[in-house]
């Protein structure tokens, strides 16, 4: 049956609070079309004006963003506002990865003219965003994409439709003319039709493997359109040698478990030397027993809140559920209070005995524990995975962070701090199947334009010096 109406609903009450029709996604590839060479053939410094119109937009609806954002995720409000920061960040750092990446280059040489690198925009561009960071990680690809001169059809997820359409508007109220940004509603089989239609020059996606795997053979035939895939990971977290066992336990609780675990960075997995685990998990499990979990709008606020729906929250369960029958050791359970809502308190189980552990990203507050014997087995045991998003080493020497850097595969390796909130000023993508080589946030700008070699004389100029008859 075709669905014609979505509904998004708060995670934390259940309650409906926006609806819209699906859109006519032929009629929108079309707009986006007609309006790119326009967009296009205008000054760069006019599209950077307009996108910093837009970081003001953006500050100016501050607070009613964040709340938004805080409802239609189910986040606490203290988190959804510094989504709302980074969006507005978003803007001067892609203004200046603009120049860095892509900026115009001159060689001068009298006799041969001007070699000159300019960078073109692609055109149409399609952005799929993620529920869990509804504005900041669409806006991470739309920024740049818009300053580079392609026009832009963003499709939120079904699950946050509401954020989607403000962030549009903001671009709208900044000066982004109406078919240069446009908002598609749909679902799977909406995204699927926008992917394939052949007016569209790129795909930018943030989401679940399967997603880009899908997109990924979709448009594997057709080399002239371009696509940057990140798509999560089952990330590691490493604890060796420290006497800073209750700040290793705080860094392991803000990888796991911030945003209800569901960040493509969380640590999925925590990787423990054999003689630091009782201590460690003494630490670990006092301070996650302290944990608030609640609404968004709580007071005190949580530190974290629902998963953002019952389907989703039902699967973590059962995910748990596995992990615990085939061989693993419950030390801290996850517990739903309400069947009715997706509020999951975070667990946490040592699956060092189970067979054959499932390489899956689960996306909650579910945490692995794993103990080995030494820094080589450590290191083996981060790089069991087919992802390759974060990783962090806690603990060791400078000569132990340069051996975990140069062996581990991921496109993120921090030393003493956790694997997620990586910085929008550096690169932000994975190796195996966390990603497709196209790094996001600063090397943005990389994907949203191509570069064109010219040489160029103001007259011409030219002779034939050899191989010419006589007159």
């Amino acid at each position: 049956m075709e669905i014609k109406e979505f509904i998004s609903t708060e995670p934390a009450t259940g309650q409906a609070f926006w609806q819209g029709d699906v859109s006519d996604i032929g009629l929108c590839v079309q707009n986006a079309r007609r309006a790119f060479p326009e967009w296009a053939s205008q000054p760069l410094a006019n599209r950077i004006e307009i996108v910093r119109r837009f970081a003001n937009e953006v500050r100016a609806a501050a607070d009613e963003f964040a709340n938004l954002i805080a409802r239609e995720t189910g986040k606490p409000l203290w988190e959804a506002r510094t989504e709302v920061d980074s969006v507005i960040g978003k803007v001067e750092i892609s203004v200046g990865a603009y120049a860095e990446r892509t900026g115009k280059k001159r060689l001068d040489s009298a006799l041969q003219g001007t070699a000159a690198v300019r960078h073109k925009p692609h055109g149409v561009m399609v952005v799929l965003g993620p529920y869990n960071f509804p504005a900041h990680l669409p806006n991470g690809h739309i920024v740049p994409a818009l300053i580079a001169g392609n026009t832009v059809l963003f499709k939120p997820s079904e699950k946050t439709l509401a954020t989607g359409e403000f962030l549009v508007k903001l671009f709208h109220k900044a000066g982004v003319p109406e078919d240069v940004i446009q908002m598609v509603v749909g679902g799977v089989e909406e995204g699927k039709r926008l992917i394939s239609n052949a007016n569209i020059d790129g795909v930018l996606f943030t989401g679940s493997l399967q997603g880009g795997i899908a997109i990924n053979k979709t448009l594997s035939g057709n080399p002239a359109k371009i696509v940057a895939l990140e798509m999560g990971g089952n990330n590691p977290i490493v604890v060796i040698d420290t006497p800073k066992l209750h700040e290793a336990a705080v860094l392991i609780v803000q990888s796991a478990f911030t945003s209800a675990g569901q960040r493509c960075t969380a640590a999925r997995r925590l990787v423990v030397l054999e003689h630091l685990y009782a201590p460690l998990m003494d630490e670990l499990l006092k301070l996650t027993d302290k944990l608030i979990v609640g609404a968004p709008f709580d007071e005190p606020q949580p530190f974290m809140g629902p998963v953002i729906d019952n389907e989703i929250a039902t699967r973590l369960q059962e995910s748990f559920v596995h992990l615990l029958t085939h061989g693993g050791k419950v030390l801290k359970h996850m517990r739903r209070e309400n069947n009715h809502r997706p509020f999951l308190t975070p667990g946490i189980i040592d699956v060092t005995n189970m067979q054959d552990r499932p390489d899956v990203e689960l996306f909650g507050p579910i945490l692995q524990v794993i103990r080995v014997s030494d820094f080589d087995a450590a290191i083996r045991e981060a790089n069991n995975t087919r992802f390759g998003l974060s990783a962090s080493l806690i603990g060791g020497s400078p000569q132990d962070y340069n051996r975990f850097w140069a062996n581990v595969r991921a496109g993120i390796i921090n030393w003493n701090r956790p694997t997620n909130g990586a910085s929008s000023k550096a690169p932000f993508g994975g190796v195996g199947l966390s990603g497709n080589h196209r790094p996001a946030a600063y090397y943005a700008a990389d994907y949203c334009a191509y570069p064109v070699a010219s040489t160029e004389m103001d007259q011409p100029r030219a002779t034939i010096g050899v191989g010419l008859a006589e007159d």
